[in-house]
């Protein structure tokens, strides 16, 4: 198998995960639900991406190196939208005790 082909596997691997990890993170913005979401999840997506990314680095491999980046950002947006509806969940919760 040449190069070619190892980047092609690479490359669907990346965009499935892809796909997954912003589909739930669309799921939690569009519902406004915290429910079954550890709110350490996307802190350790967070630092787990930024050591692989750290990792692709050195190793010169682009298609981890850019995986690894948009996992990284999907990260970010998931903690947010994880604060955003936290914060609305208690401020709900607040209201109606």
């Amino acid at each position: 198998m040449n190069a070619f082909n190892h980047d092609v596997v690479g490359w669907f691997a990346a965009a499935v995960l892809l796909v997954t990890i912003g589909s739930q993170v669309y799921k939690q913005w569009r519902s406004g639900s915290v429910a079954g979401v550890s709110p350490w999840l996307f802190t350790g997506q967070l630092i787990a991406s930024i050591g692989f990314l750290t990792y692709s680095l050195l190793l010169d491999n682009w298609v981890f190196v850019v995986t690894n980046s948009v996992i990284a950002v999907a990260a970010l947006v998931g903690k947010c939208v994880d604060s955003i509806n936290r914060r609305r969940t208690e401020a709900l919760s607040a209201g109606a005790g």
